[in-house]
């Protein structure tokens, strides 16, 4: 049996996998993910889960039609230009 994912490591993984065309976020609720989360851990709230890793600034949530939009740090098309790019340049 493989070793379960960290919730981090989780999200990290829907966000690259599910994200669709040139979008770099992922809605919530329509790619999936939320009902993804409560199988995969057993009925945990994603949406607990989700908003602890923003506080610690390990992914970005955005509101969003139905529910909200998850980002990886850097990839938040709201986010200032110059921040994206500087983090690109791996300066930031």
């Amino acid at each position: 049996m493989t070793q379960q994912l960290s919730h981090e490591d989780f999200v990290r993984l829907a966000v690259e996998k599910l994200r669709t065309g040139s979008f770099k976020g992922i809605h919530s609720v329509f790619s999936g993910f939320n009902a993804a989360f409560k199988m995969y851990y057993h009925g945990e709230d994603p949406v607990r889960t989700t908003t602890r890793l923003a506080e610690e600034g390990k992914i970005v949530i955005r509101p969003s039609k139905g529910g909200v939009r998850l980002y990886l740090p850097g990839e938040d098309p709201q986010d200032d230009p110059g921040r994206t790019a500087l983090t690109k340049m791996g300066l930031l």
